[in-house]
């Protein structure tokens, strides 16, 4: 595939294939004809509606939240908005990823392109140069409800672009006026209602939920390649991952883990070989079944997500073709918040099962010696491998406890019923970060037991994988600081990109 150079800002949907491959060739922004031409249309009419309108028009000419009956002047309006962005800026904890902090850059000029916020031409290009150069405002990962859309952290995403608050730029923290006057930029004179255009969406919950799912898709299919390993090891069958067994219960996602095991084994002797037991282990027999539903609800929170990255988020919607400006509920993260919470105990499942593999590897079944080392007693092997992973499982079924069923009053209860989205979206990346651990591992596990099967081959495919890894990581003899084995495991998870040829088969 060709590298993408550029993308026209406003010319199509966005899609997480196509975020992603924007983020993998850093490729350009730029605005399309089209969304410069929405974009002009909806300030002008906005600027006509101002001149001429007498009666309130909620976040342009009144305060916000519980202060929308307070009227502001004609002439306050850019300090209204200016206060705003000041006044919200109060994100707060651990800062934000900078692949997330780009990815709201880009989620929120592509929602602006759209024509219906009523903001100028050079807002929307300014945040376009942001992105293009690397500019990143510092946000906080705490501190929005995602209710009134990202408030806190999108405040301090935009606080530069008036010259407040601080960015990283070429490894460098520096003022907003600094980075203004090192390109030769002014501020942004905020116009009536732009400081709500940026303040009010979802951009830093879909921004969050786009990363985990990028995180997440590499995780599912390093757990399929390590749950495949980790069956040689165990000796196990493979009939549960047949055709047949899938065409009668037809999810999706189950069928797509059958073929994707069936090609991963292919011309393996060691599941070739006849067996002695008659059935495996749940943890084993049920991976397409598991780990289908996982990729089903993964799935679901891709089509959420695409629903939410090409919406207007922001309130009050400008409506130019039938003069009207109407204030909504778009911005509530209900849709992401119940959707990032499934995806969350969808992907803790992942690490629930992987651990119930390695430990069914280090029981000394099937051949296997104890803790898969020789000498017993003088060596541990992989005993606490296996403590660590299922501290990591019961720390995520602590992360997977669904946010959205919280909610707490806040602006003095005008906004009564919040979604807590932005919880949701920021946890998922502590079960991720938890899932990489477990998936290293299930991978030390796996290739451990497949080295006593020799001289028995897996397949071709993981065969090779064996070569890789076994370059990093070597066969563990005897005992080891196994803290640094693992350190190089993570290593190779990072570098290693699964690429299964999947086989349409005969059965």
């Amino acid at each position: 595939m060709n590298k993408l150079e550029t993308f026209e800002i406003g010319s199509s949907e966005l899609t997480y294939d196509l975020i992603e491959r924007i983020l993998k060739d850093k490729c350009r922004l730029t605005l399309s004809d089209e969304g410069r031409k929405r974009i002009t249309r909806c300030r002008e009419f906005l600027n006509d509606k101002t001149d001429n309108e007498t009666k309130p028009i909620y976040g342009v000419t009144t305060g916000f939240g519980s202060l929308c009956n307070k009227h502001i002047s004609k002439e306050e309006l850019s300090t209204l908005q200016e206060n705003l962005v000041k006044s919200h800026s109060c994100s707060i904890g651990t800062p934000v990823d900078p692949v997330v902090v780009k990815l709201m850059l880009l989620l929120k000029a592509h929602a602006l392109s759209m024509g219906f916020s009523g903001v100028q031409v050079e807002t929307v290009e300014r945040i376009i140069d942001f992105y293009n150069n690397d500019i990143l405002p510092i946000v906080y990962d705490r501190g929005s409800l995602g209710a009134s859309g990202d408030l806190a952290p999108l405040a301090n995403l935009f606080l530069p672009l008036i010259g407040e608050g601080e960015v990283m730029y070429a490894g460098k923290k520096m003022h907003g006026k600094e980075i203004l006057k090192l390109f030769g930029w002014t501020p942004i004179k905020l116009m009536s209602k732009e400081g709500l255009a940026l303040l009010n969406g979802t951009q830093f919950m879909s921004a969050n939920g786009i990363k985990a799912l990028i995180d997440g898709w590499h995780l599912v299919n390093c757990f399929d390649l390590f749950g495949a390993m980790s069956l040689e090891a165990f000796d196990g069958r493979i009939e549960p991952f047949m055709a047949c067994i899938q065409a009668v219960r037809p999810h999706p996602g189950q069928i797509e883990t059958g073929k994707v095991f069936r090609s991963l084994l292919k011309d393996s002797e060691i599941i070739s070989r006849e067996k002695e037991h008659v059935q495996d282990p749940y943890s084993f027999r049920c991976i397409p079944q598991v780990h289908g539903a996982v990729k089903d609800a993964m799935n679901h929170v891709t089509d959420i997500l695409h629903t939410e990255i090409n919406s207007v988020t922001d309130n009050p919607t400008v409506f130019p073709e039938e003069d009207l400006v109407v204030s909504g509920g778009n911005f509530h993260g209900e849709p992401l918040a119940l959707a990032f919470d499934y995806m969350g105990v969808a992907l803790h499942e992942l690490g629930n099962i992987s651990e119930r593999r390695v430990a069914q590897l280090i029981l000394g079944l099937r051949g296997l010696p104890e803790f898969l080392v020789a000498h017993m007693g003088l060596n541990s092997g992989f005993m606490i491998p296996q403590y660590a992973a299922a501290s990591m499982v019961s720390q995520n079924k602590m992360y997977a406890w669904p946010a959205s069923c919280d909610s707490i009053v806040s602006s003095n209860g005008q906004e009564d019923l919040v979604s807590m989205g932005a919880n949701s979206a920021t946890k998922l990346h502590k079960i991720i970060d938890n899932l990489k651990y477990i998936a290293a591992i299930e991978l030390m596990n796996a290739a451990q037991g497949i080295d006593f099967r020799r001289p028995l081959k897996s397949s071709p495919y993981i065969e090779k994988v064996m070569i890789e890894f076994r370059k990093e990581v070597p066969f563990v003899e005897e005992d080891v600081v196994m803290a640094d084995y693992l350190a190089k495991t993570m290593d190779f998870l990072n570098r290693f990109d699964v690429l299964i040829e999947k086989e349409e088969d005969p059965d």
